[in-house]
């Protein structure tokens, strides 16, 4: 008599499903988490050990191992191996911590001619001076067990990333202030987009400088493609100096038109030279009387030097400077 068919009821969830169906079409998942995706996915539409294992390229066996895992363990844990025993840790975790207390110190501290550490120069300080600090199993450390052992603290003592340091104890107030001055613009367009009222004669810019700019001038003229024997442009390696230019560019929040203003021979750019982008970038009139940007510009300055003359001085944000100039 034939034996009874062995079924092996499995509920997978909607949620568990389409991950399975993602880890079988997965091509950088391991190998066996894909291959027993794909086996719980076929055993869904056909429960049979032997048409599975066929369709997979296993045998029956394996198929029935999988699923005993699953009635054990749940879906998702049983994609994943089964923590063998191994041997015993060798380095232990006070030496761990060791190690990661001198991977975040500077080499140059300890004596070194080195700014920063590198992997083999830590992993040499480690071994001659592990033991002594009483961890003896750092005796033969290697540079790769280091590794393994920074990247599980997360900590890459050879590289560095910036990071910007809140120096201004002002640094609140100028933020809502120049907030302030962003609300304002939104509330100027709904009134203007409402009609409301008329456009007001004020320009509110948002600008910042970029000084030092080299001025490079050829020497002969550029050659234009030729093919086969120039692919791309061609220019003579050898050019003049010109001197330096400072480009002072402000973006119009109302208008959203950039004014800017080019200065030569200018090394350090300040509030005196930002008339010049109002005068050379003017809105056009709105039947409203204007005066020149020297005489009746109003411009507010957040900085603790005095400005050059009571009628010229503006306002500066933390990062990129905005200014409120009424004319």
């Amino acid at each position: 008599m034939a034996a009874a068919r062995r079924v092996i009821e499995v509920a997978i969830s909607e949620e568990e499903r389409s991950e399975l169906e993602r880890l079988a079409r997965s091509r950088t998942e391991s190998a066996s988490r894909v291959e027993r995706a794909r086996m719980l996915l076929a055993y869904q539409e056909t429960p049979s050990f032997y048409a599975v294992g066929r369709a997979i390229g296993v045998t029956h066996q394996t198929v029935e191992r999988c699923l005993r895992r699953v009635e054990r363990l749940g879906v998702m844990a049983a994609l994943d191996d089964s923590p063998r025993p191994g041997r015993e840790p060798v380095i232990t975790d006070e030496a761990r911590t060791f190690v990661v207390d001198l991977a975040c110190r500077k080499a140059k501290d300890l004596g070194y001619p080195h700014e920063l550490w590198t992997t083999r120069l830590l992993a040499k300080h480690i071994r001659e001076h592990g033991p002594a600090a009483g961890h003896a199993c750092l005796t033969k450390l290697a540079q790769g067990t280091l590794c393994k052992i920074l990247a599980a603290h997360e900590v890459k003592p050879h590289k560095v990333r910036y990071y910007l340091e809140r120096r201004d104890p002002e640094f609140d107030a100028k933020m809502v202030e120049v907030l302030c001055v962003y609300r304002e613009v939104e509330l100027l367009k709904q009134s203007a987009v409402a009609g409301e009222r008329e456009a007001p004669a004020v320009a509110i810019l948002s600008y910042d400088e970029k000084p030092g700019l080299q001025a490079i001038g050829t020497t002969a003229p550029d050659l234009p493609p030729a093919p086969p024997r120039h692919e791309c442009v061609g220019r003579d390696h050898e050019y003049v100096r010109h001197g330096t230019l400072s480009l002072l560019a402000g973006l119009d929040l109302l208008s959203g038109a950039v004014r800017f203003n080019e200065l030569a021979g200018v090394k350090a750019v300040s509030g005196d030279h930002l008339p010049g982008i109002i005068a050379s970038r003017r809105p056009k009139s709105s039947g409203r009387r204007r005066g020149t940007a020297g005489s009746r510009c109003t411009m507010r300055r957040t900085r603790s030097a005095k400005p050059s003359s009571p009628s010229a001085f503006w306002r500066q944000s933390p990062s990129a400077s905005a200014s409120r100039v009424v004319c």
